[in-house]
């Protein structure tokens, strides 16, 4: 009889052991997916991950993973902080779009001034964007017992709607012949988000992530805040004894996670982006719930996750191109990821056991 039995302690081995698994769990899977597609499987996982980093024209794909690994490590490093405390911010997409909502509209309002002012002034708006809409679910929470998955999540939709408005009316580019969207920030020096090193990719999102990752190790590691985060999370009870106001951690979870999701849309809406669009929000926020997963809520870790997540969008781009494969099928290799990371994370805290059961 096959069953499962509790650990008296979580396992260290398993919970360093299971991204690795999962990973690996992932590519197997997904292999056999794009073989159920008529696509060659081995060529698909190689093109995914080894294309952007050693194949012929990897001069031109490794920048791209800073480009896109960028806003997954900052808004993913937000999330975890209120993961971490068992606050679970599902809406940074939401944020991230009213983010760059906000610093495009900051810069769009200066238009056609140049000041070094401008750019600085943005990142502000980005940020406090992002905050605004995070205190939403916060302050419904703190008083009115609301719950804030269901909130954050449908403040995306909202955000969308938004979104396409603003497109489609304000921030519409009066010299654009009628077309939606925002004049093109990049053409707009004082606006624009540009490489700080030609050719790098590096911008000022990527010194912004690097930046949050090492606040973040800091804070949880070295600070009294971060100690209240992680003995919430692991002990509520312990916690309300030792303290710690639950109130104040929820406006403060939610608010920097939202503000570091508001300052990933500016960067994008100002560099890579460009402008403001209807199709301008990718999937970010809820990617970055993937990468904190897979990175164990631990800075670092959500750097390195952040970077394995970049190269499957880089690879699987390559891989619609020169196999065929179908968009949608990348996202769900990518959905594999977290599928797996979560099922083997059982294992952290279970144990497989087989035989009869012990009889008390």
């Amino acid at each position: 009889m096959i069953r499962l039995e509790k650990r008296p302690q979580p396992s260290r081995a398993w919970s360093l052991a299971t991204p690795l698994m999962a990973v690996l769990a992932t590519m197997l899977m997904g292999g056999l997916l794009f073989a159920a597609l008529g696509k060659p499987p081995v060529e698909a996982i190689r093109t995914i991950f080894w294309e952007p980093l050693f194949g012929e024209f990897a001069f031109y794909y490794r920048p791209q993973l800073l480009v896109k690994g960028a806003p997954l490590v900052l808004i993913a490093i937000g999330l975890s902080l209120g993961f971490r405390a068992g606050i679970w911010n599902i809406g940074a997409e939401g944020q991230y779009i009213i983010g760059a909502l906000t610093g495009a509209g900051v810069g769009l309002a200066f238009y056609p001034m140049e000041s070094w002012i401008i750019f600085p002034l943005m990142i502000l708006a980005g940020a406090f964007g992002g905050w605004a809409w995070a205190m939403i679910p916060a302050v419904l929470k703190t008083r009115f017992g609301t719950n804030e998955i269901l909130v954050s999540l449908m403040l995306v939709y909202v955000a969308e709607q938004f979104l396409a408005s603003m497109s489609l009316g304000l921030m519409k580019n009066p010299e654009g012949f009628g077309f939606p969207g925002s004049r093109n920030l990049q053409q707009y020096d004082s606006a624009h988000n540009a490489e700080l090193i030609a050719g790098t990719g590096m911008h000022w999102g990527v010194v912004a992530a690097l930046i949050a990752v090492i606040f973040s190790y800091v804070l949880l590691n070295r600070h009294m805040l971060g100690y209240h985060i992680r003995l919430t999370g692991e002990a509520p009870r312990a916690a309300r004894f030792a303290g710690v106001k639950p109130a104040r951690l929820v406006l403060f979870c939610l608010g920097a996670s939202g503000a570091l999701a508001g300052l990933a849309g500016m960067f994008e809406v100002s560099g890579p982006s460009g402008q403001v669009s209807i199709d301008f929000n990718v999937g970010y926020g809820f990617t970055a719930i993937i990468v904190a997963f897979l990175g164990r809520l631990h800075p670092v870790g959500i750097l390195l996750a952040g970077g394995l997540m970049a190269l499957t969008y880089i690879g699987g781009d390559i891989a619609q191109g020169n196999l065929g494969l179908p968009s949608a099928a990348i996202q769900v290799f990518q959905g594999m990821l977290l599928f797996f990371l979560l099922a083997l994370d059982m294992l952290t805290n279970f144990r497989i056991s087989i035989g009869k059961p012990e009889v008390a």
